[in-house]
């Protein structure tokens, strides 16, 4: 091989190695960036988890689920009792509950809680959970995921709901589902997350959970705080 091919040989190598290492680096910073955006996920999910568990942990003790934060940097249940649904939706109480502030992405979670679910003592035999939660199918119709059009004592519904407004939480670009979740006090959405403007309900990305209304008054019973 003469000198000159020699040294095109080299320098087609060297071309490819350079390409080769942007090429990983770029795959390598797109997989960090999705990677960290799983983990602050996963552990959203860890806290609304955690937030379910301590707000009946909350009721066994007290008899009763906690009155909403009035203000996301306060942490204490308002004093004062609710006058409906939209006065017991607000922020979680997390002080209270002796849980983390801010969820991963250093903002306060939401929560609204039944009326008279946050009254001791809990009339179990009159007492109906009102919070309701769809999704959507693979053509973007709404279905019931917890409870349904009407709750009543034979068909219960959620006493409370907690949830995360996710990473993006931006009024301006976010779509019809979580304008309604900011704004619901009563029926509230969760889906997969989207990006798409077109997707039904639009761009999403709230995390949501549902206290259950049987773990609830189990603990309750076990506690001897449920009449």
């Amino acid at each position: 091989m003469t000198p000159r091919a020699k040294q095109n040989g080299a320098a087609l190598l060297a071309a490819m190695l350079v390409a080769t290492v942007g090429a990983a680096a770029v795959l390598m910073s797109a997989f960090g960036t999705g990677g960290a955006q799983r983990v602050r996920e996963q552990r959203a999910l860890a806290l609304l988890a955690q937030a379910s568990d301590a707000l009946t942990g909350f009721a066994a003790t007290h008899g009763r689920l906690p009155r909403p934060s009035s203000a996301p940097g306060d942490g204490r249940e308002r004093a004062t009792p609710c006058g409906g649904e939209e006065d017991c939706t607000g922020y979680l109480p997390w002080l209270d509950l002796g849980l983390p502030a801010t969820d991963s992405w250093g903002r306060a979670l939401r929560y609204s809680v039944t009326p008279v679910f946050s009254v001791a003592p809990l009339a179990r035999t009159a007492a109906v959970a009102t919070k309701r939660v769809q999704s959507r199918d693979a053509s973007g119709a709404l279905f019931f995921t917890v409870g349904q059009d009407i709750c009543s004592l034979p068909a219960q519904c959620a006493p409370a709901i907690v949830f995360s407004s996710g990473p993006a939480d931006a009024m301006a670009s976010s779509g019809a589902d979580e304008a309604n979740n900011r704004t619901a006090s009563v029926g509230f959405i969760q889906r997969p997350p989207s990006a798409e403007l077109s997707a039904p309900g639009g761009p999403f990305d709230d995390l949501l959970a549902a206290v259950p209304l049987q773990t609830l008054y189990e603990r309750m019973a076990a506690a001897k705080t449920l009449p």
